[in-house]
C-alpha cells in the first residue's frame, strides 16, 4: 500500500494538438503525468507499464482523437533470440569498450549527438538542439537513469541512455556515429541492452513506441518476439501485426 501511494498522487492532463513527428499531415496530443518531482523509479515503472515514456521529466503518452498508431512496445527477453542479421552485428561489435559515465554533460557526446542528428535527422529540429536543449532532454531525470558510452580503439562510437525500471530496462534514446551507415551500431546497442537485461535479472527491455507506418520505427519490429501494449493489455505481436 506504501508503494501505491505516490502513484495515487498523480494526476493528468491533455496536451492541445501539435503536428505529429512521425505521420505526416496527422496531429497529435498527448497525455502528461505530474507532478514530476513524485515520478520516482517505482512511479515511473508504474506509469511505462501503462503506455507513458519520457523526455527529460516529462512524461507523457499518445492521447491522440482519431488515431492508436502509436503502440509501447517491448521485447520479453528470455524468450528472445537473435536473427542471422543481428548475430552477425554482434560479432562485429564484439571489441566495443563499454562504460557507464555519470549522467553529466560530456563535450564529446553532444559532439557525437550533433553529427547524427545532422544525418539522420535533419531539418526535424533535433538537429539544432542547443547545449541546454541537449541537457534538458537526455540528462534530466527523476528516476534511476545510467549513461552508457561505447568506444572503438577509443573512439567514441555510440551513446545509450537507459532508464533501470522495477521489472526491466527503458531504452530512452540512443545515438551512434553516422559516418558508418552499415555498422549497425543501433541493433548492437539494442542486443547489448537486452543482455543487460539478462545479467540483472529484468523481464523486459521497453523500447517505447512503434509505428507501423513509420519507416523510423520499422527497426524495432526486427525483434521478436515482440509485445505491445494493445487496448491496454501487453501481447504478443503476431507477423501480421510487424510485416
Amino acid at each position: 500500500m506504501q508503494q501505491d501511494y505516490p502513484y495515487a498522487l498523480i494526476q493528468f492532463y491533455v496536451t492541445g494538438p501539435y503536428d505529429c513527428s512521425y505521420l505526416p499531415d496527422q496531429r497529435a496530443r498527448s497525455q502528461v503525468a505530474t507532478p514530476n518531482h513524485i515520478i520516482d523509479t517505482p512511479v515511473y515503472s508504474e506509469l511505462v507499464r501503462n503506455g507513458f515514456r519520457r523526455s527529460g521529466v516529462f512524461t507523457y503518452r499518445p492521447y491522440c482523437d482519431h488515431c492508436r498508431a502509436c503502440v509501447p512496445v517491448r521485447i520479453p527477453v528470455d524468450r528472445f533470440t537473435p536473427n542471422r542479421a543481428q548475430r552477425r552485428a554482434m560479432r562485429r561489435h564484439a571489441d566495443l569498450t563499454v562504460a557507464e559515465l555519470p549522467l553529466a554533460f560530456h563535450d564529446d557526446h553532444y559532439a557525437l549527438y550533433q553529427r547524427y542528428q545532422v544525418a539522420r535527422h535533419a531539418g526535424g529540429g533535433m538537429d539544432q538542439d542547443s547545449r541546454e536543449q541537449y541537457g534538458h532532454f537526455l540528462l534530466q531525470s527523476h528516476v534511476d537513469t545510467r549513461l552508457i558510452e561505447f568506444r572503438e580503439n577509443g573512439i567514441l562510437r555510440m551513446v545509450c541512455i537507459i532508464d533501470w525500471l522495477t521489472d526491466g530496462l527503458s531504452s530512452v534514446y540512443t545515438f551512434f556515429d553516422p559516418d558508418l551507415p552499415h555498422a549497425s551500431y543501433g541493433t548492437w546497442g539494442i542486443l547489448w541492452q537486452i543482455e543487460a537485461c539478462r545479467q540483472l535479472k529484468l523481464p523486459y527491455l521497453y523500447l517505447g513506441y512503434w509505428i507501423r507506418d513509420s519507416r523510423k520505427m520499422t527497426y524495432k519490429a526486427g525483434f521478436r518476439p515482440l509485445e505491445g501494449r494493445i487496448a491496454g493489455q501487453w501481447r504478443t505481436l503476431t507477423d501480421a501485426d510487424l510485416d
